[in-house]
């Protein structure tokens, strides 16, 4: 006898979700795929604070106030949980369209465009949209297949559709949408002061150690643990990290901080959508910085729509364990089936024409018994037994 076991893979959506994204922690967790540069920062914010906190942030403790190593902490956390918060979240992606919708859009558009002639090129494909008395146009997206809505457009790094798209930054390994600029904005702001804590207190670590022992004797000076490195010289190595960080990070945290104020995004800026030679006006601005900023920074944030973790399907996958020699009268157990199989089975096991008795006369040569022969039961008569 042999026993079938059936045992259920059960698939989530994101592992069969299109475009160029990894997933971490059963879907939780959504980044790009490159996400070299990504490494590099966590090893620059770690290794510069782990620094600071090894040796300035000690002797700045003892001689001016405890207080330092705490702010400096309190903005170091900070700023890592807006990091991973960015890098590890949905942006905004929208999802693509299925086969019945994408054939239900084609079969809009062809209605609205008319029959195309041969060899000439058709139409844009281009819906128009009013939004606060302003025409807004939602283009069509031939990779995904929709029409995407207001201020959303394709990534061409991770191959999605992102809703209020500001920009992919390979700094954070993610893209940068509605879902997560807020936390995106708060990570340079909150790494900008972090930069300038650090820099400026490495300075006064310096200057108090060269008004005690000289400047000289300072560069001189080494640490017990690393007796081959002076440690003005990792302190050194922290100010030239903080001083490059400084331009590129501070100067971006400026150019966001304008974009929040007109409720502006950076695609639209490069694009010069809303300042261009048409002078067309932000219909998502209020015309008020604060309501600009409140609405950017401290609006709801909408859930995500891709649902990465729900249940796609159960794969069913059959093993058999097991046999035992059955007897000439033992009848096999019918096996487990699904619910499309039972009728075939069904069918297989009870005929509805009934099979007409045939004699040893009218059996062919090689199925005559031969004298002294005993007849074997034939199964139908063993069904009608049991």
């Amino acid at each position: 006898m042999s026993v079938m076991v059936a045992r259920k893979k059960v698939v989530r959506k994101w592992e069969k979700l299109p475009g160029r994204n990894t997933f971490c922690c059963d879907g939780r967790i959504m980044m790009a795929r490159q996400k070299g540069i990504f490494y590099l920062t966590l090893f620059l914010i770690l290794g510069t604070c782990a620094l600071f906190f090894a040796f300035e942030c000690r002797y700045l403790a003892v001689q001016l106030s405890p207080a330092i190593p705490v702010f400096a902490a309190v903005l170091f956390l900070f700023a890592m949980a807006t990091l991973l918060r960015t890098s590890f979240s949905d942006p905004g992606v929208i999802p693509r369209a299925l086969p019945d919708e994408a054939a239900f859009i084609e079969m809009e558009i062809e209605a609205t465009n008319g029959t195309v002639p041969q060899g000439q090129r058709p139409p844009p494909r281009i819906k128009n949209f009013q939004i606060n008395n302003q025409i807004v146009k939602l283009k069509y997206c031939y990779t995904c297949k929709i029409f995407r809505p207001p201020r959303a457009s394709h990534c061409s790094i991770c191959d999605n559709c992102v809703e209020r798209f500001d920009h992919h930054c390979p700094w954070v390994g993610n893209c940068v949408g509605k879902r997560n600029y807020r936390y995106f904005y708060l990570f340079i702001l909150s790494l900008s002061l972090l930069t300038i804590y650090i820099f400026t207190f490495n300075i006064v670590y310096v200057a108090l150690k060269s008004l005690k022992i000289g400047f000289l004797n300072t560069l001189k000076e080494t640490p017990g643990t690393y007796p081959s490195m002076s440690l003005t010289v990792l302190t050194v190595l922290e100010v030239l990290i903080c001083f490059f960080t400084l331009w590129s990070v501070v100067g971006l945290t400026g150019f966001h901080t304008f974009l929040v104020a007109l409720n502006q995004t950076t695609n639209e800026d490069i694009k010069g959508s809303w300042t261009g030679k048409n002078r067309v006006q932000n219909p998502y601005s209020h015309g008020n910085i604060v309501k600009n900023c409140c609405e950017v920074l401290c609006g709801p944030l909408p859930p995500s729509v891709l649902d990465r973790r729900g249940i796609l399907q159960q794969e069913e996958s059959t093993a058999q364990e097991g046999s035992c020699p059955r007897g000439p009268g033992t009848q096999e157990p019918p096996a487990t089936q699904g619910p499309g199989q039972a009728q075939e089975g069904h069918s297989a096991l009870s005929p509805q024409v009934p099979v007409p008795s045939v004699s040893d006369t009218e059996l062919p040569e090689e199925k005559q018994r031969t004298p002294g022969e005993l007849p074997v039961p034939s199964p139908d008569a063993g069904r009608a037994e049991h």
